[in-house]
């Protein structure tokens, strides 16, 4: 018998965390323990850092070890990770972490990569709530690292590590079930809020002005204030993609044009752009298997949120069989959600909303000219502008909470339409028996 008010026991307990420094201790014993036990999990982390990816590797970590240099001053960084296989050399990197609102700390970061040097060591793997600019870059600036050092620098943002994890433990070969509960038991601790983990909900300090500006329509691109709530929305961005991959278990990444991918300053001027030109905020999701991206958009003007995704419409069938196919597709989409159609060579959509169209389609189909050649399926919806999370959703949190209702209810019930095989004729079918006939006379 189990009472309703009874706990049950966890491997790695929330309670207790009362201050910066327990919980980043505590984090980081957490995931440097489940990286020795889980090898799935250390393969998918550290193995494109370098460490071999040998399945019977031995991997040992170990928690603030001390080291001292020549002159005797103490270095202790929160962890240790060493990867050995057979007779190769192992692998081995020195781990510096922050939780909640910590930020990393140049200097300290530094030091290590010197401290790393000195010992042969290969890599310092920093893990914080700071997102990366771009793929392979770190979101500290002034480290004292080339392209031809020796020691090499990684950055895995909490969030990074949780949709790895949730990956390896929902998708890949862990076939041990007490593995694979050590792994719920690593998400269930950072995803709490005590953990100090998996937190990104401030848009910084020049927020408040250039959100204000927005509504006077008054923002200046080159501002510094306004390149920093563009970097924030990159940033968001990185942090949803990174969200709904927990979610759904896929990778979901952010699509940018090939000249951002590399070009964090180049992307953070757009947005910039965009923001003073139109005083709204747009990106898109792309997620694995989809009918189409999703589209983010925030109107800082309107104080809302705009999400919409084009959908390729049937080849095959006529107007009606194609907004049929689409909206048996979406029982539970918002009443409010706004299908545009696009006829065949037309640039001008024919509109209407999921209430009218459920009841009185021909409302649409009369003014449509041609066949349908896709539609775009969008919904608004009001967001909070706040700073920061509180008793109510600030600005990040509505944003990601409306991804997520616009992806369950929109986006991943439709499947892109794949037309049926083409059938045999009869006479075909008898044309090809006398063939084969002829030939055996």
């Amino acid at each position: 018998m189990v009472e309703e008010n009874w706990q049950r026991a966890r491997l790695i307990p929330v309670v207790g965390n009362s201050t910066a420094g327990e919980r980043e201790q505590r984090a980081t014993s957490a995931l440097l323990a489940v990286l020795s036990i889980v090898r799935p999990l250390s393969t998918e982390l550290l193995a494109p850092l370098g460490a071999t990816r040998a399945a019977k590797a031995t991997v040992e970590t170990f928690i603030e070890p001390t080291f001292k240099d020549k002159s005797g001053q103490s270095f202790r960084p929160d962890g240790l990770i060493r990867v050995h296989f057979g007779k190769q050399d192992p692998w081995v990197a020195l781990v510096e972490v922050k939780t909640g609102s910590n930020a990393l700390r140049v200097e300290q970061v530094n030091s290590y990569i010197e401290l790393a040097r000195a010992h042969g060591f290969d890599m310092v793997i920093t893990i914080s709530n700071e997102i990366a600019p771009s793929e392979g870059q770190h979101p500290t600036v002034g480290l004292n690292v080339r392209s031809n050092s020796r020691v090499k620098v990684a950055h895995f943002s909490w969030t990074r590590v949780a949709a790895i994890a949730s990956r390896v433990r929902d998708r890949s070969n862990v076939d041990d079930h007490e593995q694979a509960w050590i792994l719920g038991e690593l998400l269930r601790y950072l995803e709490h809020q005590n953990s100090g983990a998996l937190e990104f909900d401030d848009m910084g300090e020049s927020w408040t002005a250039v959100r204000d500006a927005a509504r006077g329509g008054t923002v200046a691109a080159r501002d510094p204030g306004t390149e920093d709530v563009a970097s924030r929305w990159d940033q968001l961005m990185t942090y949803a993609a990174m969200k709904l991959s927990i979610r759904i278990n896929e990778d979901v990444e952010e699509v940018l044009p090939k000249s951002h991918r590399t070009d964090a300053a180049a992307r953070r001027k757009d947005f910039a752009k965009e923001l003073a030109d139109e005083g709204t905020l747009t990106a898109y999701l792309r997620v694995p298997r989809t009918a189409g991206d999703i589209q983010i958009s925030a109107d800082l003007r309107a104080r809302q949120v705009a999400l919409a995704m084009t959908v390729a419409a049937p080849s095959d069938k006529k107007a009606r069989g194609s907004l049929t196919w689409l909206t048996r597709q979406l029982p539970d989409a918002p009443d409010d959600l706004h299908i545009d159609c696009y006829a065949k060579g037309s640039s001008r959509p024919v509109s209407g909303i999921m209430s009218t169209i459920r009841t009185d389609p021909a409302q649409m189909l009369d003014s449509l000219g041609d066949d349908i050649a896709r539609f775009v399926v969008r919904v608004q919806r009001d967001v909070s502008v706040g700073r920061r999370g509180g008793k109510n959703a600030g600005f990040v949190g509505s944003v990601i909470d409306s991804t997520f209702s616009f992806y369950d209810s929109v986006v991943q019930p439709i499947t892109p339409y794949q037309e049926r095989a083409p059938k045999a004729s009869a006479a075909g079918s008898v044309a090809s028996e006398r063939e084969l006939g002829s030939d055996d006379e």
